[in-house]
């Protein structure tokens, strides 16, 4: 049996997110946002149209919760998302483009997705909540009702922008290092000691007058060119390991295939000048739950390995060649344990689900551009939905639900070989009650019979981690908790899958 509990190291990010201020108001609200588009121009769409195609911002005004912004960067973006007939593109937002120093929040950009690809809305919140709760890097992601001179447009999920140093700063604690995407084709795979040659592949975000990409080319030089035994030394050198295969292992749980470890893509990855080591930066995980599949069922998306490579699997050196080494292979089984564990389990995922549902559910149905019909939203929190036609709003869809139960079990039986023992039954077995509820400054759980064993997390109606503590007694002081109204306790015993969920209402 393989015990676990939260690293210092998760302790020391989760902290870290908790302390921003940029974008904390926008994105930690418990309702839908309005943003307002309003274009002056006669031919904006064309306008917008040829800005994509271009790279280039066209102005308009933004409106965010009633609060203007005027003359405002917006363009088009997105591949798949934008290559459809549909009028509902995706769309990015600089508030500082044509204003020097205009911003909402602290923030000077906002991507606004349009979920072409998911009847729920909810695949890239889900995702990306799941990795920053757990300390992994990956942006911020809510949900907006887009309206464009005056005419409602649809829902979108806002996400935070990425690349951009104010995210460094907040996430990672150093912003003068060098930011990388993975784009186009970022599978990491050895060209040569030439810088120019990786340039089509990737993209330089930061220090882009100095260009220098020497980092870059090191840091593939030793994944690709060192031998096997060496290569846990090397690469500690150079690479964040422990956060890679923790994310690693998030994307694995999700089945999110159109990443690293299957379309070779979506990811950022910045050199930290503070330790010289690059750290993973998790990006545009919208087809997570299994939606990009690569040409497998949903059964067997769902039952797919924890250590799934893509054939053939030199294609994708980073993880092929960790998986050579024994320690990482247990390490990144160890990873998917812990998680499976404690959080990736319909006990613990379902109510955030139900939550989410019912934040966006009136916007759901009020989206006059949405790619998929009520009935599909409301099928796809259960179950897989299967829709006659061509992608993107054909093809079979996983249900959330049923595939969180079902990865979960398939992950269950895999990782018995490697000496975690997950329980599959999911029945809350710890008898225990919560009171006062309402509660103001503290709760009082009783009947644990010894309180050492147990820890809780409280999170909110979105699924944010509130708290996070082990239990030394049975009063907790609710006063770091600055959330009110409907709060979620998740008492755990922990070295087992026992588990109870309380509602609290906090007043």
């Amino acid at each position: 049996m393989r015990y676990f509990k939260t690293t210092l190291l998760a302790l020391f990010f989760i902290s870290g997110l908790s302390a921003q201020t940029e974008g904390d108001d926008f994105f930690g609200t418990s309702y839908v946002h309005e943003i307002r588009f309003t274009f002056n121009q006669a031919n904006y769409w064309d306008s917008l149209t040829d800005g994509y195609t271009n790279d280039y911002y066209i102005k308009g005004d933004v409106e965010i919760d009633g609060t203007l912004m005027t003359d405002c960067g917006i363009k088009f973006k997105g591949n798949s998302s934008y290559n459809n007939p549909s009028i509902k593109k995706s769309f990015k937002i600089d508030m500082n483009e044509y204003v020097l120093g205009q911003d909402y929040d602290g923030l000077k950009k906002i991507n606004l997705n349009n979920c072409f690809k998911d009847p729920t809305f909810l695949r890239e919140k889900m995702m990306n909540d799941f990795l920053r709760n757990h300390g992994l890097y990956a942006p911020r992601v809510h949900y907006t009702n887009v309206y464009i001179n005056n005419t409602l447009w649809g829902l979108y999920t806002a996400v935070e922008e990425a690349d951009v140093k104010v995210f460094l700063r907040n996430n990672i604690g150093d912003d003068r290092g060098n930011l990388f995407k993975g784009d186009p084709t970022g599978d990491l795979k050895w060209l040569g000691s030439t810088e120019s040659l990786y340039y089509s592949k990737y993209e330089l975000k930061t220090n882009t007058t100095a260009n220098d990409w020497s980092d870059l080319v090191n840091f593939i030089n030793v994944i690709n060119n060192t031998s096997t035994a060496n290569l846990p030394t090397a690469l500690d050198t150079v690479f964040g390991v422990d956060n890679y295969i923790h994310t690693w292992a998030v994307h694995t749980l999700f089945s999110n295939l159109d990443s690293y470890m299957g379309s070779g893509h979506n990811y950022f990855i910045y050199h930290d000048s503070t330790d010289s080591k690059f750290k993973w930066i998790t990006w545009d995980v919208n087809e997570a739950f299994g939606n990009f599949s690569q040409g497998m069922s949903v059964t067997q998306i769902e039952n797919m390995s924890i250590f799934y490579l893509p054939l053939p699997a030199a294609n994708r050196p980073l993880n092929n060649n960790m998986l050579q080494v024994a320690a990482y292979e247990q390490a990144l089984a160890d990873a998917v344990c812990e998680y499976t564990l404690y959080d990736f389990s319909s006990a613990a995922l379902e109510p955030v689900i139900d939550s989410l549902a019912n934040l966006i559910r009136t916007s759901v149905y009020a989206d006059p551009n949405k790619f998929f019909t009520d009935l599909n939203f409301e099928d796809n929190l259960d179950g897989t939905v299967n829709i006659l036609g061509m992608p993107p709003s054909g093809g079979n869809f996983p249900g959330l639900k049923s595939f969180i139960a079902n990865k979960r079990l398939a992950v269950t039986n895999e990782l018995v070989g490697y000496g975690c023992f997950v329980g599959i039954n999911e029945t809350e077995t710890i008898s225990a009650n919560v009171y006062p509820n309402p509660a103001s400054n503290f709760i009082i759980i009783d009947g644990l019979d010894n309180i050492s064993d147990y820890s809780i997390v409280i999170y909110d109606q979105l699924g944010k981690t509130l708290l996070r503590k082990d239990l030394q007694s049975n009063i907790i002081s609710l006063d770091e908790i600055e959330s009110t109204g409907i709060l979620m306790i998740e008492i755990r015993e922990r070295n087992t899958a026992s588990k109870k969920i309380v509602k609290l209402i906090k007043i």
